[in-house]
């Protein structure tokens, strides 16, 4: 089956998941390669088979030689732990899932793949680059474009909201999530990736990291967080070191250092600090 065919299926099956982003009433039908809403509005699939949300278009920094980086690093284990967790504390029934902000999709597909339930899972992201490699992935994941400011869902389509390392428009997030559906936050800690940022660094505010910004404004928007801490080593595969680098932003710092090979030869592994948050919708 073609991409843009089984994109195509998804909605159609799912069609009541969807609304138009452009006057927020919800999706009706599919009309040859668009979706239609209520009032005519025609959103079109892509050739990969993705539908593009946004009303116009958004400029990211996160282009296609920093997420196919972070693809192969990831298809080597890099989130594993951390989406393991997330899936030993979901519901053990089928869920309605939406990915916020999932980049080029490994995190969503391997939780899937993990859970081994018959899921329903939405990813989006803002990068068309990322949304078109997700297309990639050999997953019954759907994939979408769109901004997290104005989410394409219907009201309380979802049992979980799964973000990794993301952004936040928690009213949004409240809007589309069901009454006692769940939102998982993954934020890093201070030592996440701290040998990269030593490496990266001299001095600075950039040898450090806090947090509590964002745990306190998570926390300001929902009783009964529960917090769990996820620390381990990653032993870097030889062949990646320099796409582990490129894979994240902590390389486009003003004060960031060109890396050589010489300064990766001993970068061997990688500690990945992170706090899981859990909250449930009221």
């Amino acid at each position: 089956m073609k991409k843009i065919e089984k994109g195509r299926q998804f909605v159609q099956q799912h069609i009541n998941t969807f609304r138009c982003p452009v006057c927020h009433e919800p999706m009706e039908s599919i009309d040859g390669n668009s979706v239609v809403c209520a009032k005519n509005h025609h959103i079109d699939f892509n050739k990969h088979g993705y539908l593009y949300f946004l009303k116009q278009g958004a400029g990211t920094e996160y282009d296609g030689e920093m997420l196919s980086a972070r693809r192969k690093l990831l298809m080597k284990g890099l989130f594993k732990p951390i989406v393991e967790k997330i899936s030993q504390q979901m519901n053990n029934t089928d869920q309605t899932i939406l990915d916020v902000g999932c980049g080029e999709g490994t995190p969503l597909s391997q939780l899937m793949s993990i859970r081994n339930k018959h899921d329903t899972a939405i990813g989006f992201d803002i990068s068309k680059p990322g949304i078109q490699l997700a297309t990639q992935l050999d997953t019954n994941a759907f994939f979408c474009v769109a901004d997290l400011r104005q989410l394409p869902f219907n009201n309380a389509s979802f049992d979980t909201l799964v973000e990794i390392f993301s952004p936040s428009d928690y009213g949004e997030f409240k809007r589309v999530l069901k009454p006692n559906g769940k939102l998982y936050k993954v934020i890093p800690n201070a030592g996440y990736l701290g040998e990269l940022r030593n490496l990266l660094y001299d001095t600075g505010d950039h040898q450090t990291y806090d947090n509590s910004k964002v745990l306190n404004l998570f926390k300001s928007h929902f009783s009964n967080v529960k917090e769990f801490e996820i620390k381990y080593q990653f032993e870097i595969p030889n062949d990646l070191k320099k796409e582990l680098v490129l894979m994240t932003p902590m390389h486009w710092g003003r004060d960031a250092k060109t890396l050589t090979d010489q300064d990766l030869e001993g970068f061997n592994e990688v500690t990945v600090d992170v706090t899981l948050l859990e909250a449930e919708n009221a």
